[in-house]
């Protein structure tokens, strides 16, 4: 959701920051875009842990995780990704299905994906923040995904911005899209084990058509070879 529907984690990197420094714990807004992905909860359990050597009390967590999102809602309402709409829309012209897999448990955007990607994503095919025990990289939002969708590892294919939500895709045994939308190296998102990188929204939307018809091919192929 953020950084690939939405043009979000400039918002959500200054919000992090500027609540973690309000309780002494340094997490700047540039390694903010590198725990993307993680529930709010781990994220926090990590730089504290890191700064003070142990996990921080439930408490502190909901307190820090609720100012945070405090914060991210006073910035201006983040506008879509530039081309997801139309990616989107080629995507189902293909008969694939649409599954948001995010780690995000924030209410202001996931109310709005009805908005702004009206008939696009339903409840049952969504996979919050709310819904797992472990957040990316750990595999378990995707494979959740992949049994909400009803289909198998390799007949899905993840689309991804951050480099914990690629390690989350290829541990889940999928074919894993990177988008660069933020200013992290694109060499990370490949070093986390992407398969394909791509520097933008538009540029992907600009490919999708003959990429899907390569991967079609692709699995036609493996299949004719496996009778």
């Amino acid at each position: 959701m953020d950084g690939v529907l939405f043009n979000s984690m400039p918002y959500h990197a200054q919000a992090w920051h500027t609540t973690m420094v309000k309780h002494g714990l340094m997490l700047g807004p540039t390694e903010a875009y590198l725990h993307e992905g993680r529930t709010g909860a781990s994220t926090i359990n990590i730089v504290h842990q890191r700064q003070y050597g142990v996990e921080a009390t439930p408490e502190l967590i909901q307190q820090i995780y609720a100012e945070k999102s405090a914060e991210f809602n006073r910035f201006p309402e983040p506008e879509a990704m530039p081309s997801a709409w139309e990616l989107l829309q080629q995507v189902k012209a293909c008969g694939l299905t649409p599954v948001l897999v995010t780690g995000s448990g924030q209410r202001t955007l996931l109310d709005r994906l009805s908005t702004n990607f009206p008939g696009i994503f339903t409840p049952d095919h969504m996979v919050t923040a709310f819904d797992v025990k472990y957040g990316k990289p750990n595999p378990e939002p995707y494979l959740m995904g992949l049994e909400k969708a009803g289909v198998k590892a390799e007949e899905a294919i993840v689309v991804e911005n951050a480099p914990l939500g690629v390690q989350a895709g290829v541990a889940a045994g999928i074919f894993t899209i990177a988008v660069n939308t933020g200013p992290i190296e694109g060499q990370v998102l490949l070093d986390a084990g992407a398969n394909l990188l791509f520097p933008s929204m538009p540029n992907f939307c600009d490919a999708w058509h003959g990429l899907f018809e390569a991967i079609r091919q692709t699995q036609q192929d493996s299949i004719a070879l496996s009778k």
